[in-house]
């Protein structure tokens, strides 16, 4: 089943996405791709994936991850894993 994520998660997620990848927020949307976009190695994708997961307190399938490019894949992952 899946959770609707709150406007709070959303932010939360958000901001650990921006502090890994060193972004500003107003230039991380949605669709925004991470490594395209804002120009993020492997390193910091691992960054984002542990960050989430320990603050949400979530556990992500690791065969999640190539779906997990953008704010929104991630926001639908973590979701799901609610």
């Amino acid at each position: 089943m899946t959770s609707v994520l709150d406007a709070t998660l959303r932010a939360k997620i958000k901001s650990l996405v921006c502090e890994a990848l060193r972004a500003e927020p107003g230039t991380v949307t949605l669709t925004s791709h991470f490594v395209d976009d804002h120009a993020a190695d492997s390193l910091q994708f691992i960054d984002v994936l542990t960050s989430i997961e320990r603050e949400c307190d979530v556990l992500i399938d690791p065969q999640e991850m190539s779906r997990m490019t953008t704010l929104g894949g991630i926001y639908a992952v973590v979701a799901e894993a609610r």
